[in-house]
């Protein structure tokens, strides 16, 4: 139902808070596969390409490629302030989450419930790390 507002417990990866319109993607994601001046993913191929992360609540499976290039691509969004508001993680790896402990970029997984089936694209999702809690306001 539109409006429909339910909150779900996760544990807290990189503290903090975000909250903005989901942008879901079943896919591993590397962040130096994004346009910095944008945001825009653009690997070709991945589930969101041509989507804009930019201050939006970014759901995904997991993070992939090495930690040079995870790192520097989060670098490049950061310092053009292009980060997503917040991340929320299917399966936390090593390299997103030291890529994201460096730039201080709020993450979450263990949702209780499954993300991808909680959440959809155009959903509005807060996320407060610090407590533990993600609330999902459904769009339709």
């Amino acid at each position: 139902m539109k409006g429909e507002k339910k909150t779900y417990k996760c544990r807290m990866i990189v503290r903090g808070s975000g909250k903005g319109e989901a942008v879901v993607s079943r896919d591993a994601m590397c962040f130096y596969l994004t346009e910095p001046k944008t945001g825009v993913v653009i690997e070709r191929n991945h589930a969101i390409h041509g989507k804009s992360i930019a201050g939006k609540v970014l759901i995904l499976q997991s993070g992939k490629g090495s930690s040079v290039v995870q790192v520097d691509g989060f670098y490049q969004l950061w310092v053009r302030g292009n980060l997503p508001a917040a991340i929320i993680l299917k399966v936390a790896e090593p390299v997103i989450v030291s890529s994201a402990v460096i730039v201080s970029e709020t993450m979450v997984d263990q949702m209780e419930a499954d993300p991808f089936e909680v959440i959809e694209d155009g959903d509005f999702v807060e996320v407060d790390a610090d407590a533990g809690t993600v609330t999902v306001t459904k769009k339709n």
